[in-house]
């Protein structure tokens, strides 16, 4: 669970720190002061994308921590553990934005990009926006809701992969079959190609071999006399040499070292190159009688880079790249004449691999049917509770068609509702106001909690657009889901926020320069301060007292 919650200029915060407990804590405060301060926050933390506005001005960064207790979060400390993150039973994210953007996120002091850090805060927290229960309508998020109350991970798990076989398939089938025409012609040329170059047989490290030796040989006679020149220069003129001039250099050198040992270096360094001009000599000797002036050889050569250069510039490679060529081509050969076999044996496996898939996705839809027959009489009955006396809620399924089946299985699935007596079930976007919406929303919310293996549910303003006993009633679900979850809920609803087990409250100062948001915890006496300003307003009268003392001691159903 979130345990607290440090803020540095963010927005308009300057400083805060906030300490979170277990059970329900209700945020409210005036319109405009921040309610929602700490939830943008947390979602910059755990992810989402940051840029530069959210750095309060005059500020150069702004700096948020969060610290969870992972204790009883297996599937936290198994990601943590995973990334080679772990640090026992807390969890500390930080989230550091520049005032030019740029940001750096850590887990547990190790720095990590904003990915991991949205692929954590999966584990630890989710958060309901005010606008949320809009999804409701779309279809696909029904399947989700009816997928998470089914609990059937492993079965859409075995549905998706056996959809993926399937289709590979059938789309290298279809590639195959599309190419047929095209592949007689294909394999013609692909079968000159191939003999041209098997006959020519060229080697992957030829090419380069060849240039060397075709540089040596055709340069034999100045390698030859001009090497040769070298050794008479080095050693070999009987009349002054190079050696000679060394030795005799050497030989003074070491008489005068004798007078003035500051030569002793000057001395050794020349003894040194004497042997290297000796060594040096006796190499060039070896090398001179080893050079090859060869015609025949170089003709030969000639005529293999003059056939490797044609075909290189016919293929259009570079000519290192020939062999390569040649074996890619090969390759394609040989998938060319395999491909015939390939088309039935292709078939085959479809009408398997479509059979298998039809085996999972029937299965899918079993659990899917069951799970969906027990969250309508539950959605139905939190309806009930939250003053739609006469509501039915149902979700319908329909089969889909093989060529209509999806990665997601074989069901067509829509949530109905009835609002009136009398009135038929309908699709929900058909029937259901904004205010039903967030009330259903909310009690699907709350009957999928035990489903969820997130510790900490946020709710920013879910409440939107009710009031009164519904108001009340939608207090009592979320203070029973605070019993076994982490609830944090902002909310302008006296009858919501007087459910909780605590209440924060954000205000906003200004000193005519700067404008700032602070968060508090109340106390018993300032709570029943705020829920009698929630429901009279900023003249809170005696009644208005008493009855959010009413509200706060009222026994929870």
């Amino acid at each position: 669970m979130l345990c607290h919650l440090h803020i540095s200029n963010f927005a308009i915060v300057r400083a805060l720190e906030i300490d979170w407990a277990s059970g329900m804590s209700t945020i409210t405060g005036e319109t405009g002061a921040g309610k929602s301060i700490a939830i943008d926050a947390l979602s910059l933390c755990l992810g989402e994308r940051a840029d530069a506005g959210v750095v309060r001005p005059g500020a150069d960064k702004a700096d948020i921590v969060a610290s969870f207790d992972i204790s009883k979060l297996s599937a936290a400390q198994q990601w943590l553990a995973e990334q080679d993150l772990a640090m026992g039973n807390e969890c500390i994210v930080r989230r550091v934005v520049s005032s030019e953007g740029r940001s750096r996120g850590y887990i547990n002091g190790v720095q990590v990009p904003a990915q991991q850090l949205k692929a954590l805060g999966q584990h630890l927290l989710s958060i309901h926006g005010q606008h949320a229960h809009q999804q409701l309508l779309k279809q696909d998020y029904q399947r989700q809701l009816v997928d998470a109350f089914a609990t059937n991970s492993n079965a859409r798990e075995a549905t998706r992969n056996t959809w993926r076989h399937w289709q590979q398939l059938q789309r290298e089938y279809s590639e195959l079959e599309q190419s047929q025409h095209q592949r007689d012609a294909q394999r013609q040329l692909l079968e000159y190609q191939v003999a041209e170059l098997d006959n020519f047989a060229a080697l992957e490290s030829e090419y380069p071999e060849l240039e060397a030796e075709h540089s040596r040989l055709s340069h034999g006679n100045t390698l030859l006399s001009q090497s040769q020149q070298c050794l008479q220069l080095l050693y070999d003129d009987e009349q002054q040499n190079i050696y000679q001039a060394l030795s005799v250099a050497t030989a003074q050198l070491e008489q005068l070292s004798s007078l003035d040992p500051a030569l002793n270096n000057i001395s050794q360094m020349l003894n040194d190159a004497l042997l290297q001009t000796e060594e040096a000599s006796r190499e060039l000797r070896r090398y001179a009688d080893k050079v090859e002036l060869d015609p025949e050889r170089l003709a030969q050569i000639d005529e293999r880079l003059g056939q490797w250069l044609n075909l290189a510039r016919k293929h259009q490679v570079a000519n290192e790249e020939l062999p390569i060529l040649h074996q890619q081509l090969a390759a394609q050969l040989a998938t060319l004449t395999g491909n015939d076999q390939r088309l039935q044996q292709l078939n085959e496996d479809i009408i398997q691999a479509q059979q298998h898939y039809m085996v999972q996705a029937e299965q899918l839809s079993d659990l899917r049917q069951q799970a969906a027959a027990t969250l309508s009489e539950k959605i139905s009955r939190s309806m009930h509770e939250l003053s739609m006396a006469n509501a039915r809620f149902s979700i319908e399924m329909q089969k889909l068609t093989p060529e209509q089946a999806s990665a997601n299985g074989i069901d067509a699935i829509e949530f109905q509702v009835s609002t009136n007596p009398g009135q038929p079930l309908q699709a929900l976007h058909k029937v259901a106001s904004g205010g039903e919406l967030s009330r259903i929303s909310l009690a699907i919310q709350v009957i999928l909690a035990d489903k969820i293996t997130t510790p900490t549910l946020i709710f920013d303003e879910v409440d939107v657009g009710i009031s009164g006993p519904v108001a009340a009633g939608v207090g009592r679900l979320l203070r029973q889901l605070g019993e076994s979850t982490q609830i944090i809920c902002v909310t302008h609803l006296p009858q919501v926020a007087s459910q909780g087990h605590q209440q924060l409250f954000v205000e906003k100062y200004t000193d005519g320069q700067a404008t700032e948001t602070r968060m508090r915890q109340l106390s018993d006496e300032d709570r029943i301060s705020e829920i009698a300003r929630l429901l009279a307003g900023e003249n809170i009268s005696a009644s208005a007292l008493a009855n959010a003392r009413e509200l706060l001691c009222a026994p929870v159903v």
